[in-house]
C-alpha cells in the first residue's frame, strides 16, 4: 500500500517484480518477454482501434452518399412528374404546344443530368461500403493478433508461476502466431 491508495497485484505481478531483482535467468527472461509482448499488444490494440474507426467512417460516408443519391432520385421523379404534366398539356385543345414541347425537352435534358448524378452517388456508396468491409476485416485481424498476444502474456505468467519450460515455449509460440496474424493485417490479407 502506498500513500496514494490501495494497489492490488496479482500473483504473477509479484513474481515479475521479484524476478527483476533476482538472478534467476528463467524468471528474468519471462519478465522481459512479458514486457515486450505487452508493448506489442498495445501497438496491435492501437491499430485495431484505428481500423475500426476507419471502417465506421467509411460506413458513415456511405450512408450520407446513399441519402444524397435518394435525394437526387426524388428530384428525378419530380422532374418526371413535371414532364408528364407538360406532355399532357400538349394534348389539351387550345394549349401552346410549342411551349410545352420545349418544356418536355428541357425536363428530359435535366433528368439525364440528375440521373447521372444519382448513379455516380450510388457508385460512391458501393465503393465506400467495400472500403468499410475491407477496413473491418483488417480490424478483425488486428484484434485476433492482439488476442493471441494477450494469451501469450497469460501463458508467460503461468510459466513464471509454475517454472514450467514448456509453458514458456507455448507462450513464445502463441506470441509468434499473433505476430503472424499481425503481419496478415498489415498486408491487408
Amino acid at each position: 500500500m502506498s500513500g496514494h491508495g490501495f494497489h492490488v497485484h496479482g500473483p504473477h505481478d509479484h513474481e515479475v517484480e521479484h524476478a527483476a531483482h533476482s538472478n534467476d535467468e528463467f524468471s528474468s527472461k519471462i519478465a522481459v518477454m512479458t514486457a515486450i509482448m505487452a508493448t506489442v499488444g498495445a501497438l496491435l490494440g492501437y491499430e485495431g482501434g484505428a481500423t475500426q474507426n476507419e471502417a465506421a467512417m467509411h460506413k458513415n460516408s456511405a450512408a450520407i452518399k446513399k441519402t444524397e443519391a435518394s435525394d437526387r432520385w426524388s428530384y428525378y421523379q419530380a422532374k418526371s412528374g413535371k414532364q408528364n404534366l407538360a406532355e399532357l398539356a400538349m394534348i389539351i385543345p387550345g394549349s401552346d404546344v410549342e411551349k410545352y414541347k420545349s418544356e418536355v425537352a428541357r425536363y428530359k435534358t435535366e433528368k439525364e443530368q440528375i440521373k447521372k448524378e444519382a448513379e455516380a452517388l450510388e457508385q460512391q456508396v458501393v465503393e465506400l461500403e467495400k472500403s468499410s468491409e475491407a477496413a473491418l476485416h483488417q480490424h478483425h485481424r488486428w484484434a485476433q493478433a492482439m488476442t493471441a498476444v494477450q494469451i501469450a502474456i497469460s501463458l508467460a505468467a503461468i510459466a513464471l508461476l509454475t517454472k514450467k519450460k514448456w509453458l514458456e515455449y507455448a507462450s513464445y509460440a502463441v506470441a509468434t502466431a499473433g505476430l503472424g496474424i499481425a503481419a496478415l493485417a498489415w498486408m491487408h490479407i
